[in-house]
Formats: structure tokens, sequence, C-alpha cells
């Protein structure tokens, strides 16, 4: 299997005013036009953090996307963590 294939993980917290503008909602539109799985979810901290799972590429898709957020949001960073990938995904949902 070719690098550009293989499966990757990928753990992002988001900084900002990133709750009360979709961003949940439009991650994940984002995150299943890019064919990834995971879930997004608001912390307490005013954050969002989301695990992702897919193809290299498309991981770095949905973080420069998380960068800018949707309309409303206002990014000031992304922490990005890289992980081995679990598998345990079957979709991109958003946690509560």
């Amino acid at each position: 299997m070719n690098d550009s294939v293989k499966k990757n993980r990928v753990h992002l917290k988001i900084h900002g005013r990133v709750q009360g503008v979709y961003y949940r909602a439009s991650t994940v539109q984002e995150a299943q036009n890019l064919g990834l799985t995971g879930w997004v979810m608001n912390c307490p901290d005013g954050s969002v953090e989301t695990v992702a799972e897919g193809a290299q590429q498309k991981l770095e898709e949905l973080i420069a996307w998380c960068r800018q957020g949707p309309t409303g949001a206002r990014v000031t960073s992304v922490d990005v963590g890289w992980e081995k990938p679990e598998n345990n995904f079957c979709s991109f949902s958003i946690r509560r």
C-alpha cells in the first residue's frame, strides 16, 4: 500500500471563537466530504476537539479547513497531534 492511501489519524484542538458558530456541524460536513471518519466536540474551555482518520492528504485538507473554520469562526490556533490509527470509526459525528 502506498503512503498516499495509508490510513492515518490526527487529533486536533482548535482555539478561538469556535463555539456557537456551527463549527462542529461544519466540521462533520467537511470531514464527510473528504471521506474521513472520527468525531468532533466542544470542550469546557471554549475550544473544539476533533479526531479524524483517513488518507494523509485528506487529513491535511481537514487541518487546513480547521485553521479557517466556518463563517463566523475566528480561529487563533490549532494544535495538531499525529497518532496511530485505531480503525474504530465507521462515520464522522458530533460527540456531546
